[in-house]
């Protein structure tokens, strides 16, 4: 069948209940990077306000990361358990209420316990996302759901700015917690009412019932990750996110205290500034899945379009190092904005390729396995900004990790993948527990 546009899709396929599903899994989105963005906006408040080291400001950070990547290795297999209603709502209950408990922190050590129960609970709305997208659209609706819902995150890093120095001004730093935790409760009541599975509901019309079941059983291997890991391209994707990963960290929990201490912004001046930055990470992330698609199109080979994508967005980054030196506030900001943004083109394309060497049933462990190498990173990162504030109280050294990170992970991309081949996983190892066969991974 061919593939169809976004409008064409609505339009031509039958009923659109699948379509309220999408919107709800895009409001969790949004709801989510608005609970995580939070105490990186709020950090020269608080640091002032209970006297926090940079060192101390690392930990919490690192509690969120730790509990995050932990959360990520287990929290699947729970969804898959409990079902996709009950796990999401389970997931954005416990980090509404943890989001919401940051209200009631004084120390270092009690924000740590609250931003790590945010993580454990965070960890499961991507795995439940995607889970409640396969069950509600067919294979070839399924990317252009996901991409619409996972967009929310960055509608999340949007709004935030925006929201937060209202409520602190008005309401103190307290309420900026208590009400984004607020929206997820709201949310999980509406997330209750309204989600169950398509054959489940009596919501849905028989002929979009029969569209979204129309695809034909899926008879790929499922690979185990023991096995996943013993090849070079599992280690592609999972490097280029472990050296990448902690910057898109920095730039969520540090990039406000940098508008602060070396633009002299206060929280309400740093509305703007923000909100170009985000912004020109959505932007980002759309141009550079576009621009190895383009190159495709224009008779580019997979390896080299893929290739060509992540060096831009690895050059686009390197003039973030001028950042810490500018004396101009506006130059500074522009100089994020286009490195946030070529930092999610190079998203795009490091999660495209794990699915341009596995088969799809081995492309969400491989993904897992590379997002909890990034968390991995990042917890190192965030102690080693901790102690370079600390010690020096410059951004100069943290930008200049930030400039040379991506041209170093594109350099083992290559060393592991140089031609972007389908990842040969050996029989042995491929075959469950429990067959007397090999399964074969060929796509």
């Amino acid at each position: 069948m061919n593939s169809l546009s976004p409008i064409e899709s609505f339009s031509a396929s039958p009923g659109s209940r699948r379509w309220l599903v999408c919107a709800l899994l895009f409001f969790a989105a949004t709801v989510n990077y608005m609970d995580r963005q939070v105490i990186g906006l709020l950090k020269p408040t608080l640091q002032l306000q209970f006297g926090w080291t940079e060192n101390g400001y690392s930990d919490i950070v690192v509690a969120f990361q730790f509990a995050y990547g932990f959360g990520i290795l287990f929290i699947g297999k729970f969804i898959d358990w409990v079902g996709t209603r009950r796990g999401l709502s389970l997931a954005v209950f416990l980090w509404s209420l943890s989001a919401m408990a940051h209200a009631a922190a004084s120390s270092v050590w009690q924000f740590g316990v609250a931003r790590f129960c945010l993580g454990i609970g965070e960890a499961g709305s991507f795995p439940a996302s995607v889970k409640a997208v396969a069950e509600w659209f067919p294979k070839r609706e399924r990317a252009l759901a996901t991409g619409i819902f996972n967009s929310g995150t960055n509608i999340g890093a949007i709004v935030t700015p925006l929201v937060v120095p209202w409520l602190t001004y008005h309401f103190g730093w307290r309420s900026a917690f208590l009400a984004t935790g607020a929206l997820g409760l709201l949310w999980m009541i509406a997330w209750l009412a309204l989600y169950h599975r398509p054959e489940e509901t009596s919501f849905i019309s028989p002929t979009e019932l029969a569209y979204i079941k129309s695809d034909a059983p899926d008879d790929e291997p499922r690979i185990p990750l023991r096995a996943l890991i013993t090849v070079r391209e599992s280690w592609a994707v999972a490097l280029g996110k472990f050296f990448t990963d902690p910057i898109w960290y920095v730039y969520l929990f540090w990039i406000p205290d940098f508008l602060k201490r070396n633009l002299k912004l206060d929280l309400s001046g740093m509305a703007l500034p923000l909100l170009l930055i985000y912004t020109g990470a959505s932007v980002g992330s759309i141009v550079g899945g576009w621009l190895s698609s383009f190159l495709l199109r224009r008779g580019w080979a997979l390896n080299a379009s893929r290739k060509a994508a992540l060096l831009a967005c690895a050059l686009a980054v390197t003039p973030i190092m001028l950042a810490a030196r500018s004396s101009s506030a506006w130059f500074a900001v522009l100089l994020m904005t286009l490195a946030a943004g070529a930092h999610q083109g190079w998203s795009a394309n490091i999660y495209t390729l794990a699915s341009d060497m596995f088969p799809k049933s081995a492309v969400g462990s491989v993904v897992g396995f590379a997002t909890m190498m990034g968390t991995i990173s990042g917890m190192l990162l965030a102690k080693i900004v901790g102690y370079t504030l600390q010690r020096t109280g410059s951004y100069v050294p943290v930008f200049m990790i930030a400039g040379f990170a991506y041209l170093i992970a594109l350099a083992f991309v290559q060393a592991m993948a140089p031609k972007l081949e389908p990842a040969r996983i050996p029989a042995a190892l491929s075959a469950e527990p429990g067959s007397t066969e090999p399964r074969s991974t060929k796509r």
